[in-house]
């Protein structure tokens, strides 16, 4: 089997095939998960312009933190919601 001192330095050279196969089936997973995650973050501070901190003190923040997911979320859902009421 060919390492790293022997000159490969990724580490999917060294493994079988069927391994490969496993680590991309889990990072297609995770990678999944990740952009559910990120995306409303990415229309937090796009969209609403939450880059920074406004107010001195915590609950102020939160407060704040929690209006503009409650508005990420209309915002998430504004062609299904308009439908709705058309």
């Amino acid at each position: 089997m060919r390492t790293q001192a022997n000159g490969i330095s990724d580490p999917l050279l060294c493994v079988s095939r069927q391994q490969r196969w496993v680590w991309a089936k889990k990072n297609r997973t995770k990678s999944r998960v990740r952009a559910r995650v990120e995306h409303p973050f990415r229309i937090l501070k796009r969209v609403f312009g939450f880059d920074k901190v406004r107010y001195r003190g915590l609950a102020k923040n939160h407060h704040r933190l929690c209006a503009n997911f409650a508005l990420i979320n209309l915002y998430l859902h504004r062609k299904r919601l308009a439908m709705m009421t058309a």
